[in-house]
């Protein structure tokens, strides 16, 4: 039950396990924010509480400019949106700070979103779409030496320290590997990474969730693969179904998956697709589906390492008693995902 009290010590927290949950209103100003928000506090006799935008809005509440409460959280700006379809499509071009300033861009704040949001420097951005470029080419039988020019290298030592640094191996000896895309995709419970190869989609996680490097290097390891950004085909149908699903129209998934793991999490992650929309199991009850009653932690253990959320819906396990327990994303965003299923069932 969300009482005042709860959700005013939410706000002095900036507990963005409420995210969702409620929207702070300020009397004073005329503004509503997110329990997040980084805004100085209101005292607590100048607040009222909303359960959706929409309620605030129509009691002549304006929007925050610091939380923007009407974005999804962890929405990526239009400018950056732009800057990083700019450099998709044209990966060796040049970007310097006159570049980005001409543009109407400021340098520094363009570099603290990137490590904020993506944990890498726009500098590392930009050769990472250039290498994943040249990948691309390498594979489909292109020379090296006109690689690296056509990628916006000055000199093919450059190109091949580059690519080494990356990759770990000179160009000519990683043909062998295999290239996994990587995005960022926004969602009303925060942004996400989405990772596909050739064959499907290989990850859809949170990119608050702990321990992801690691998840990255164990993706990697299985599919003998470099993980570098930019888009896949397979992209398009995730943004599809999963925006339609996040507006309440998709209960099951048809884009493809590729799910790298033992044969035991494999037939975890299968059972877990079986779990019906809207309803829930036990951990218990997931390892006796599976014939397996005495391997209740082991089957937990299988579920975290699920890497493809929602899609394949370990938030449809919870305790034995009814709590929620164990979750990747977080356990807001867990009950966040069942209240949601249960209301559109």
């Amino acid at each position: 039950m969300l009482t005042e009290k709860i959700m005013y010590n939410a706000l002095l927290r900036k507990d963005a396990s409420f995210e969702g949950q409620f929207f702070v209103a300020v009397k004073t100003t005329g503004i509503f924010c997110r329990p997040s928000c980084t805004a100085r506090k209101p005292k607590r006799e100048n607040v009222e509480y909303f359960y959706t935008s929409k309620d605030a809005i129509v009691h002549g509440y304006r929007p925050c400019k610091v939380c923007s409460p009407l974005e999804n959280l962890g929405s990526t700006p239009e400018y950056i949106k732009k800057l990083i379809k700019e450099i998709n499509d044209n990966p060796g071009t040049k970007l310097k700070d006159w570049d980005l300033r001409k543009r109407g861009l400021e340098p520094n704040k363009l570099r603290r979103w990137f490590k904020k949001n993506l944990n890498i420097t726009f500098h590392s951005y930009r050769r990472m779409m250039r290498l994943n470029n040249a990948f691309t080419k390498l594979q489909s039988g292109e020379k090296v030496t006109s690689i690296a020019f056509d990628s916006g290298y000055e000199s093919l030592s450059g190109f091949n320290d580059s690519f080494k640094s990356i990759v770990g191996k000179a160009p000519m000896k990683s043909i062998s590997k295999k290239v996994i895309n990587l995005i960022r995709m926004e969602t009303p419970i925060g942004p996400m990474y989405a990772a596909a190869s050739e064959k499907g989609i290989c990850m859809f996680d949170f990119t608050d969730r702990r321990m992801m490097e690691t998840e990255f290097k164990e993706l990697g390891k299985y599919l003998n693969a470099v993980i570098l950004p930019g888009e896949n085909p397979h992209f398009d149908l995730l943004r599809k179904e999963i925006g339609e699903y996040f507006e309440g129209k998709r209960k099951s998934f048809s884009v493809p998956l590729d799910a790298p793991g033992t044969e035991f999490q494999k037939s975890v992650w299968e059972e877990l697709k079986r779990i019906p929309y809207g309803k829930t199991i036990s951990y218990k009850t997931q390892a006796a589906k599976l014939k397996k009653p005495e391997a209740v932690r082991a089957v937990a253990n299988a579920n975290g390492h699920n890497r493809i959320s929602i899609i394949i819906p370990c938030h449809r396990v919870i305790g034995e008693d009814g709590t929620l327990t164990g979750y990747g994303g977080g356990l807001w965003r867990k009950k966040w995902l069942l209240d949601f299923e249960k209301k559109n069932s």
